[in-house]
C-alpha cells in the first residue's frame, strides 16, 4: 500500500528504472511506485498478486483527477481481474495492465498529451 508521504508532491514523467529503484525528476526511489496527481508516492507491494483494491485505495481517493491508471506488472503481463477493474470504472476510471518498461512509457505519453493519468509500477526484479 502507498504511504502518505509523497517522494515527490507533484506528477512528473519517469526518467528510467532499473532492478528495484525508478528515476523521476533528478531523484531515485527504491521499491514500487505510485503516479498519482498528487505526486509520486512510494507503494508498498511485492508482486501482482497484493494488487487489488485495498492497494489502489490512494488511486481511488484521487479518482476525479484519473481517467486512466497504467499498471506496471514487472516483467511479466498480467491479467486485472473482472472484480478490480469493474471498481475502477465505478468511479470513471479505465484500466490498462501491460510489463513496467512498457507502463512506465505510456505513462510518460499520456502524461505529456495533458491527459488525466495514474500509474502503479512494479519496480523490476
Amino acid at each position: 500500500m502507498a504511504t502518505s508521504d509523497a517522494h515527490l508532491p507533484r506528477q512528473v514523467p519517469i526518467d528510467g528504472y532499473g532492478a528495484g529503484f525508478f528515476h523521476f525528476a533528478g531523484m531515485a526511489s527504491e521499491g514500487s511506485i505510485l503516479a498519482l496527481p498528487s505526486g509520486i508516492h512510494a507503494w508498498r507491494i511485492d508482486g501482482v498478486a497484493g494488487i487489488d483494491a485495498a492497494a489502489l485505495a490512494p488511486v481511488l481517493a484521487e479518482s476525479a483527477d484519473i481517467d486512466m491508471l497504467i499498471i506496471g506488472t514487472g516483467v511479466e503481463p498480467w491479467a486485472v481481474p473482472d472484480a478490480l477493474r469493474w471498481r475502477l470504472r465505478d468511479v470513471g476510471i479505465g484500466i490498462d495492465a501491460m510489463p513496467t518498461r512498457a507502463a512506465a512509457s505510456t505513462y510518460n505519453v499520456l502524461l505529456a498529451e495533458g491527459r488525466p493519468v495514474a500509474a502503479a509500477l512494479l519496480a523490476l526484479r
